[in-house]
């Protein structure tokens, strides 16, 4: 690599370097060895010679061996600095030049151990010349500078066109633009270390930056490296086929889609999974237990908590499974004499009804700490039973000359499945109930009472016929049942029925309806008994002092039954052997009594 010393820039070659110091730092010293003309590119110097003296271009040399730097001149005989247009013989113009000087190629071109301009002397002084041209007449010399005057601008025009020439020829000089901005360099060095700055700013601007694989889980720490590994996985994938496939990507991108596909559908079974694990939580059949595992839960966090002593813990343990060995229910939450006690009140208080009918005798039963939160479908059963209890056309039918508790319940309704009651209902349970939280509705009922001979419907109140989302239907319906009992001896507003309660249904819960009431303005009112009200609540109902209060608990009108279905269990006969048969194989498919 050479450098030139005038101006700096680095020249690959040394001929490019002599060429460069002819073309960038010599032109504008020429002169011509013939006549006064001076200051001169070299073009220009070319054609004047060729054009205003062809007699003597056989015997000159080269135009660019001549220069006429002071160096130079002096070398030529002169004894005084020369200025552009000067004669060369002296100050006049008359006296013809006593010679001519002539300067070898070598003389001007810069050595290759010298620097320009020194000619090749460590004093600076020009280099030897030898006189060849003869002396000019005076006639002549004026000829040449009027010729040369005279072709003035000619020559400034070839001298623009050769410049013009140079820089639009790409061997002359190359220019290297930067990709990544708009710098442009002369050397190719100078634009690598600038390149090279690029990328250093985009690794720091990246930072921490990683490239995930979108066909593996290798994470690369920038984009060409991930480039080269998807490239590795395309090569692997169109081994397979054969070279160059076109079908290479469409396979590829198939079995990316089966994978997807197959990820999105094990992700929705899990979903499934969880969401019916929590189902089974919810109604009771996680396998968590029933109704003795949860009251001794209950149980023992009371002694935790010091609200239970452990003699009384054991105590009540043991009664409970006393309790649970009979099958009968220990009473605990029972309350006795409440139609009784509506009756009572309805004689003497609430003048502005119109019509009041009552069920036969029920006892209520509210949910303990070892069925609450699932309990309500079977305390609600406890309170027809206990109603059938007190009638005479049903008490034979039953087993149990008491009210069974809810695992003696759980066993009864199994018992009804075995023989084929339901089968529907209980592939639902997995013909399990007892030592479970499972919760049951209206087709459990059914099917306990069908198994013990007691004819029962189901109906159906699907959707909402009335404003605001009521069931005024269902209300009328309720009316009509109890209008159809028989009557005892007591004024026509008040009637108390031997008709057993109806069992209602609807979505997460169930009550018992008791009675109903009419209004003077001909409104109707459900009285229900709620599994989900407390004993001491209830017993209210008792006591003269606090019997008002207690039935605004009892009493339902239109506006608070809004939910979108309800389902009601009627007791209305009992069955014969072979009706009990035929109900047994109707309900394979069992079908409620739709309404409307």
């Amino acid at each position: 690599m050479l450098t030139c010393e005038i101006c700096g820039e680095d020249i690959m070659l040394e001929e490019d370097m002599r060429t460069h110091v002819l073309l960038s730092h010599l032109e504008n010293d020429m002169h011509c060895p013939l006549c006064p003309l001076s200051g001169v590119s070299y073009d220009e110097l070319c054609f004047h010679i060729s054009s205003a003296h062809p007699e003597k271009q056989r015997g000159a040399q080269h135009p660019a061996r001549f220069a006429s730097t002071s160096g130079r001149s002096a070398g030529m005989g002169s004894k005084k600095p020369q200025t552009p247009q000067s004669c060369p013989a002296g100050d006049g113009c008359d006296a013809a030049p006593t010679g001519a000087s002539r300067v070898t190629r070598d003389s001007v071109r810069p050595k290759p151990n010298s620097t320009p301009g020194s000619g090749g002397s460590s004093t600076g002084e020009a280099a030897p010349v030898t006189s060849t041209l003869t002396a000019w007449s005076p006639k002549t010399r004026q000829e040449s500078v009027r010729h040369c005057v005279e072709d003035k601008d000619g020559l400034k025009a070839k001298h623009s066109e050769a410049k013009q020439k140079r820089r639009s020829s790409p061997g002359e000089e190359k220019l290297f633009s930067c990709p990544m901005c708009a710098l442009v360099c002369s050397s190719c060095f100078i634009l690598q270390e600038h390149v090279e700055l690029h990328l250093q700013e985009q690794r720091a601007a990246e930072g921490e930056k990683r490239f995930e694989c979108p066909m593996c889980s290798v994470v690369c720490s920038d984009s060409v490296s991930l480039q080269e590994h998807v490239e590795l996985h395309l090569d692997h994938g169109a081994a397979g086929n054969s070279a160059g496939s076109p079908g290479s990507d469409l396979k590829l991108a198939r079995q990316l889609q089966q994978e997807e596909e197959q990820r999105r559908r094990l992700e929705e079974d899990q979903q499934e999974r969880e969401e019916f694990k929590k189902l089974q939580r919810q109604f009771g059949l996680d396998g968590s237990g029933g109704y003795s595992r949860q009251m001794e839960r209950t149980m023992e966090r009371d002694v935790a908590r010091g609200l239970m002593a452990p003699t009384e813990f054991h105590c009540k343990r043991a009664e409970m499974m006393e309790s649970l060995a009979s099958g009968v229910d220990d009473g605990r939450t029972r309350t006795q004499g409440v139609v009784r006690a509506l009756y009572e009140y309805y004689q003497t208080e609430c003048k502005d009804s119109v019509h009041v009918w009552l069920s036969a005798d029920t006892d209520h039963y509210c949910s303990s700490a070892g069925d609450k939160s699932w309990g309500c479908g079977y305390r609600n059963l406890q309170m027809l039973l206990s109603s059938l209890h007190t009638t005479d056309a049903y008490a034979p039918l039953l087993q149990e000359k008491a009210v069974p508790s809810i695992p003696r319940v759980q066993s009864m309704i199994e018992e009804a499945w075995r023989a084929g009651l339901d089968p529907h209902g209980a592939s639902h349970f997995n013909q399990r109930l007892h030592g479970t939280r499972a919760w049951i509705g209206a087709t459990e009922i059914y099917a306990l009472l069908t198994s013990l001979g007691i004819s029962a419907r189901i109906i159906d109140f699907h959707k909402p016929t009335g404003p605001g989302d009521t069931h005024p239907r269902l209300f009328e319906w309720v009316k009509q049942y109890f209008k159809s009992g028989r009557s005892s001896r007591l004024p026509p507003r008040l009637i108390h029925t031997s008709l057993p309660p109806l069992y209602l249904q609807h979505q997460g819960h169930s009550r018992s309806i008791v009675g109903m009431e009419q209004k003077k303005n001909g409104s109707l009112c459900l009285l229900l008994l709620d599994p989900g009200i407390s004993a001491s609540d209830t017993r209210r109902l008792l006591s003269r002092d606090t019997v008002s209060p207690a039935v605004r608990q009892v009493r339902k009108f239109a506006g608070s039954l809004k939910h979108k279905q309800y389902q009601v269990v009627a007791v209305h006969g009992v069955m014969s052997a072979e009706e009990k048969r035929i109900s047994i194989l109707n309900s394979r498919t069992l079908c409620a009594e739709r309404i409307p």
